[in-house]
């Protein structure tokens, strides 16, 4: 990785292995890095704006970097529900397979707000993400002092700020049973051992690589999923990463300490529903939700990148979409994939 060490100084963060650990990397491996095959996802709404400008970027560092990228382009979301009846084709998940990561710019719009379950564009991404064990989710939050002034929180408060939110992104109550009659409805949130450890060992391992501390955020007074996650998570930690502390915290807790004091946080590790409101309050702290990038990972290294602000309907077709957060997208995939 030689040629993307040099474009990105800070090294990699390896959620598959701890730091040092250098099996199964021959020098014949790292030779084949230099070569990546890319799905390209365009999506919905500014998604192909922002999109563009990636490409934009992906051009210079294949010239500048001597990379070899091999782009596959395919439909997600609405673009593909229109093209081909579904949010996420089989062609699609077959590209994916072949490939290193997905970038993906947007998905959704009012056109298809009406369209039955089985073909609403967000579908796509939940399949995807299903599709491929896509289990864990990075946020990085990194105010930058050139942004303080967009942010409604205090200039004090936002100085070295650096967190990242580990949030577990296939289970929980977005993948749990779900029904519905005129009188009552249920979400089942269903989380396993096997589902805490993993994404446990994925945020340690990232700790590790940063201030060695986990906030485990959960609901545990009233809720026995998060009493399994406290349980499972600080075994795992205990026995496996003896140099990473964990306290915990409620949620409630948390959403009010990330705007009064998030210098103070390191890693954030939290379930499917709490990291989603969390990382969404959390980009106040960089002025904008249109400002922050995203990872979603497998265990093979496989992962989904996207700018986390959404198709914004409202200004597609404009030509004023910040792609500051695509291009972001793009570090982390040459960071993590």
């Amino acid at each position: 990785m030689e040629q993307v060490a040099t474009m990105i100084p800070s090294p990699p963060v390896d959620i598959t292995r701890s730091p040092g650990d250098d099996s199964g990397m021959s020098d014949e491996t790292a030779d084949s890095t230099r070569s990546f095959r890319l799905v390209g996802l365009p999506g919905d709404g500014i998604g192909p704006e922002v999109y563009a400008s990636a490409l934009q970027v992906l051009a210079v560092l294949q010239e500048r970097y001597a990379l070899r990228i091999e782009l596959d382009e395919q439909l997600i979301g609405g673009a593909a529900v229109d093209a081909m009846g579904e949010p996420l084709p089989q062609q699609t998940i077959d590209a994916c397979r072949n490939a290193d990561a997905a970038l993906l710019g947007a998905v959704g719009g009012p056109q298809w707000d009406g369209n039955p379950a089985e073909q609403r564009p967000e579908l796509g991404l939940l399949k995807i993400r299903a599709e491929f064990s896509l289990f864990c989710n990075l946020r990085p939050i990194v105010t930058h002092p050139a942004l303080h002034s967009f942010s409604p929180i205090r200039a004090e408060r936002l100085r070295d700020v650096d967190l990242m939110i580990v949030r577990e992104l296939t289970g929980g109550s977005y993948f749990g049973k779900k029904w519905r009659d005129a009188d009552q409805a249920e979400d089942v949130c269903r989380y396993t051992r096997p589902e805490v450890e993993r994404v446990t060992r994925a945020a340690a391992r990232i700790a590790q690589q940063r201030q060695g501390r986990i906030t485990l955020v959960d609901k545990a007074n009233v809720l026995e999923t998060s009493r399994l996650w406290r349980e499972v998570a600080h075994r795992v930690i205990g026995e496996e990463f003896p140099d990473v502390s964990v306290e915990n915290m409620y949620v409630d807790a948390a959403s009010m300490h990330l705007l009064t004091r998030p210098a103070d946080f390191d890693v954030l590790l939290t379930e499917n529903l709490f990291g989603d409101i969390l990382s969404d309050e959390a980009s106040m702290l960089c002025g904008s939700l249109g400002l922050l990038p995203s990872a979603s990972l497998n265990e093979d290294r496989f992962g989904l990148y996207e700018p986390v602000h959404g198709s914004a309907p409202d200004i597609a077709g404009q030509g004023i979409a910040n792609p500051y957060a695509m291009l972001l997208s793009v570090a982390k995939i040459m960071r993590n994939s």
